[in-house]
């Protein structure tokens, strides 16, 4: 008996409906020729979702459609939609993930050059642990008139960048579209500062629009390459001479997946691509986790002063999200036993973002940025170095308070990727892996990402920058202060409880000068100098 009202259990009924209408109106169209016209067209529709429907319940890949045919595309439909209902009608103006709703409008206002403020008061709960703020002065200071720029490039360097303290971070050509390089590499021109190519190599993109170029060269050597991936001296030599090329910077690891490889599909490797990363079309193209040109802290101070030499003098550094701290350590004793300092250390974090991760890397591995850029300021000081190289912070900056937070506590200058992508029209909608984005900056599509109209967007990467650096100018000015390195970690605090506050300094203890070369007691950084070996990554004992 179960089985003979099997069809018209509310699993099955929307199934049996259809298949019941699609019969009648077969009949009714073959016993009234007259009729059949009008019947036709809600035939195809009720005859198409029944064979949809058997067929939900005759596939074995999705248990769901076996036991709810037709009716459960309604979850599928609702399932797609759900961060788009999610961000436009249920989250509130702080809830939005990765970045808030706030923090997305403001830099679409910027870039925009609509108003920026905002009535009414707060709506952050000053009283939640975890809370920041920035102290201000009595005596505030006039706005400053400079740009905040700062010098790149130690005693080795002959060909020093003055930088401004707000750049692009690193985003590869393929990660991005066209169009996206183009406007972002054209605003960096007009508004004087620098754009970091990513991993994937220099572009014509890249070089259509004249801007400051920062070279980054992670462990697929592209760009700079023999057949067999391994490093080709004369071939970066040739392209890191050029004018445009400021920097070159080394990528050791990236805060999205620290110690994660890549792997771009023969599929997938155009001429285009296969041109600009000088890898071969037919083949996959492999970015390993780990560097062949270096194993050691030694090899690798090395190939960065290597580096620096075949640009002819210009700044080199390396980027790298910090793990195990006797590796960074281990760097630092390689910088003082061979006597070669990078000119620059960009710290990336855990927060930072990818076009595509595994959500394990995403989530849990590396360490968070402030965690990451102030452990690099400390041992930088603790060995003495520290004025000879400049730090770089990357990892969800987006607003001049992001920047003055990093600064404060060890960071020099701030690049942002996901700020200036919003400045494009980004609309954070998640689908960076996809080949879908709704608005052409990470799609390789060419109908789509025709819809960034570079001209609009070099606009607005411009904008975007001048005034979120106008903000950083309002915010030092209230704090009584005349420049970004005037910055230290008294300027900050952060609610612990509901009741107890601490300044960074508090948070962020400092080491004194030379502290780890005469033997430090703090605990943060005592055992992983111990562990330290210029010699190998590994950790002694």
């Amino acid at each position: 008996m179960d089985t003979i009202l099997l069809p018209f259990s509310p699993r099955f009924i929307v199934l049996t409906i259809c298949a019941v209408v699609t019969a009648l109106l077969l009949l009714v169209g073959i016993f009234d020729p007259k009729v059949f016209k009008i019947v036709l067209i809600p035939l195809i529709i009720f005859g198409a979702l029944t064979l949809l429907g058997i067929r939900d319940l005759t596939q074995k890949g999705h248990a769901v459609l076996r036991n709810y045919p037709i009716s459960a595309h309604v979850r599928f439909l609702l399932e797609e939609i759900r961060p788009e209902m999610r961000q436009y009608f249920f989250e509130s103006e702080k809830d939005g993930m990765p970045f808030s709703r706030d923090t997305r409008a403001v830099v679409y206002q910027r870039a925009k050059m609509v108003l920026d403020k905002r009535p009414f008061g707060t709506q952050e709960d000053v009283y939640r642990e975890g809370y920041e703020w920035m102290h201000h002065s009595v005596a505030p200071k006039p706005h400053a008139d400079q740009k905040f720029r700062i010098t790149i490039g130690g005693p080795d360097c002959t060909r020093p960048y003055s930088a401004s303290v707000f750049n692009i971070s690193a985003m590869s050509f393929g990660a991005l579209s066209p169009n996206a390089v183009r406007a972002l590499n054209a605003g960096a021109k007009k508004g004087g500062f620098a754009h970091d190519t990513g991993e994937g190599g220099v572009s014509p993109y890249h070089r259509e629009m004249g801007g400051d170029i920062i070279w980054e060269v992670g462990s697929g050597y592209f760009g700079c390459r023999n057949r067999d991936g391994t490093f080709n001296p004369e071939l970066f030599a040739s392209v890191a001479g050029d004018d445009q090329i400021k920097m070159v910077e080394l990528k050791i690891s990236q805060g999205a997946k620290p110690g994660h490889g890549g792997v771009l599909p023969a599929a997938k490797v155009s001429e285009e691509i296969s041109k600009i990363r000088g890898v071969p079309m037919g083949e996959d193209c492999i970015s390993p986790a780990y560097h062949r040109a270096f194993s050691t802290p030694l090899q690798m101070m090395e190939f960065v002063a290597q580096m620096r030499k075949l640009s002819g003098g210009k700044p080199a550094g390396f980027k790298m999200c910090i793990g195990h701290p006797w590796e960074f350590l281990a760097i630092c004793k390689a910088m003082k036993e061979s006597g070669l300092y990078p000119d620059f250390i960009v710290v990336d974090g855990n927060e930072g973002g990818t076009g595509a991760a595994p959500l394990e890397f995403m989530d849990h591995l590396g360490m968070p940025m402030r965690e990451g850029v102030n452990f690099v300021h400390n041992a930088l000081v603790g060995i003495g170095a520290r004025d000879r190289i400049k730090i770089g912070a990357s990892g969800k900056i987006a607003t001049a308070f992001d920047m003055a937070r990093a600064m404060a506590i060890g960071a020099d200058w701030c690049n942002s990727a996901r700020g200036f992508m919003f400045s494009l029209g980004c609309i954070q909608s998640l689908s960076c892996h996809t080949d879908r984005c709704p608005t052409g900056v990470t799609s390789q599509d060419p109908i789509r990402n025709r819809a960034l109209y570079v001209p609009d967007k070099i606009d607005r990467v411009y904008n975007y920058h001048h005034n979120t650096l106008h903000a950083l100018t309002e915010l030092l000015a209230a704090a009584g202060l005349e420049h970004t390195k005037d910055l230290r970690p008294i300027h900050f605090s952060q609610r612990s409880s509901t009741t107890d506050v601490r300044t960074f300094a508090q948070l962020y203890p400092a080491l004194r000068p030379g502290e780890l070369l005469e033997g430090t007691q703090d605990r943060r950084y005592r055992d992983a100098w111990a562990m330290a070996r210029a010699d190998s990554f590994q950790p002694a004992g």
